[in-house]
C-alpha cells in the first residue's frame, strides 16, 4: 500500500471551478472519507486520482510515484497506476461468473492460471464470496454484488482503494452491515482507502481522518471527533452534526474557557488556543440542559423520538432555533428553560 500526496490540484470544467488547490495528504494505511454536499468537488477528486480525470493544475504522487502532473503534462492511465476503484453501479460484467468477474483484471494482464487461481480464491475469501463462486450477478443481492466489486478491486493487491459512494444503492439495514465488511477489510489488509460520501453517519463510523469539502476546497481534514468537537468555521459546524451556529455579541479574546455573551447569557466557550478572536459558537444538543432555572427561555416546535431519548427542536425568545436531548417526553408547545455548557468558538473568516 501507499500514501497519497496531493499538491495544488485543480479542476474546472466549462469555466466553473469543481476542484481549487487542493494540497493534503493522505497517510499509508488510512481509511480516509471525502465528504461533502453535491456538487463539492469529492468524486472529481476521486475521479482525478484514479486517473479517469486529467487535473488541470497540480502534482498527485502515490508511494511516491508521480500518477500526474500538470505542469510536464504526466498524467498515467488508469491501468498504469495499480489503483482500485469501487463504482456505486457495482459495474460487474452480467455474463460472467462471480469468480470470472474477480479474476478477469488478472487475465487481462496475462497472470498465469495457477496465479490467477491462488489470487481469485484470496479475494473471494476476504469478501466472504467463496460459496458464491459460481453464481452469475443477477442471482446476488445488492450487498453481495458490492463484495463481488470490491473482491475484484483486491484482487490486483492496488496500492490504494477508491470507492465512489459504494452503499448508495443499499438500503438501510444492508448499509450498516456493509460499513462493518469495509472496515473489518480496512483492519485486515491494511489498504490505504478514499471513500467519497455524502452521508455524514457513514463516513463518521468508517473513517480515521475526514476531508470535509465545499465548492471544490477541503474546509477542515480532521479526524471525527475533531470536525464534531471542533469544527473551524461555520460550514464544517452546520453540516457536521447536529447543532445551530450563533453569532458571539460582542468580540472577545479566544482561548480555553473564556467567557462570552451568547444569545443574552454569559457563558464559558471553548475556542482554539491560537485563535486572537471569535466570532461564532457551534451549540450541539451536548452544550444545553434544559433546566427551569436556564439561561434561556425556548418554546418546544418539535419532538423526534430517537429510541431511548427524544430530541426537542426549541425556538428562544429571540427567534434561535436549538436541538436538546432528554429521556423526559415534553410537548410541543412547552415552555423550557435551556443552560448553555461550553460550546465551542470560531472566528468565521
Amino acid at each position: 500500500m501507499a500514501d497519497i500526496n496531493l499538491s495544488c490540484v485543480g479542476k474546472t470544467f466549462a469555466g466553473t471551478p469543481a476542484l481549487q488547490d487542493i494540497t493534503t495528504r493522505f497517510d499509508d494505511g488510512e481509511f480516509i472519507a471525502l465528504l461533502g454536499p453535491s456538487g463539492c468537488g469529492k468524486t472529481t477528486l476521486l475521479r482525478i486520482l484514479a486517473g479517469f480525470e486529467e487535473p488541470d493544475h497540480g502534482l498527485i504522487r502515490v508511494g511516491g510515484r508521480e500518477m500526474a502532473n500538470a505542469g510536464t503534462g504526466t498524467n498515467l492511465p488508469p491501468e498504469e497506476r495499480n489503483i482500485g476503484f469501487v463504482f456505486q453501479s457495482y459495474a460487474l460484467w452480467p455474463h460472467m461468473s462471480v469468480r470470472r468477474n474477480v479474476s478477469y483484471p488478472l487475465e487481462i494482464r496475462r497472470f498465469s492460471k495457477a496465479e490467477i487461481a491462488k489470487h481469485t480464491d484470496a479475494a473471494l475469501d476476504s469478501t466472504g464470496l467463496g460459496e458464491y463462486a459460481d453464481r452469475m450477478p443477477s442471482d446476488l443481492s445488492g450487498g453481495q454484488r458490492q463484495r463481488v466489486a470490491l473482491a475484484r478491486c483486491l484482487v490486483s493487491d492496488p496500492c490504494a482503494v477508491l470507492l465512489d459512494e459504494p452503499l448508495a444503492n443499499l438500503d438501510v439495514a444492508l448499509r450498516a452491515t456493509m460499513q462493518g465488511v469495509f472496515t473489518d477489510f480496512h483492519k485486515r489488509t491494511g489498504a490505504t482507502m478514499v471513500y467519497v460520501t455524502h452521508d455524514q453517519a457513514e463516513a463518521m463510523a468508517m473513517a480515521d481522518r475526514i476531508a470535509v469539502m465545499d465548492k471544490g476546497r477541503i474546509q477542515q481534514f480532521d479526524t471525527p471527533q475533531t470536525l464534531y468537537e471542533r469544527p473551524k468555521n461555520r460550514f464544517v459546524a452546520e453540516f457536521v452534526g447536529r447543532g445551530t451556529v450563533v453569532p458571539v455579541q460582542g468580540a472577545i479574546a479566544a482561548g480555553n474557557a473564556q467567557q462570552a455573551r451568547i444569545l443574552g447569557a454569559e457563558v464559558a466557550v471553548h475556542s482554539a488556543a491560537h485563535q486572537a478572536q471569535i466570532s461564532h459558537v457551534c451549540l450541539r444538543p451536548e452544550n444545553l440542559t434544559i433546566s427551569e432555572t436556564g439561561d434561556l427561555r425556548g418554546k418546544v416546535a418539535r419532538v423526534t423520538y430517537m429510541g431511548g431519548k427524544y430530541l426537542l427542536e426549541t425556538v428562544t425568545e429571540c427567534g434561535a432555533r436549538l436541538f436538546a436531548e432528554t429521556r423526559a417526553r415534553f410537548e410541543v408547545g412547552a415552555q423550557l428553560g435551556l443552560t448553555i455548557t461550553t460550546p465551542w468558538a470560531f472566528s468565521e473568516d
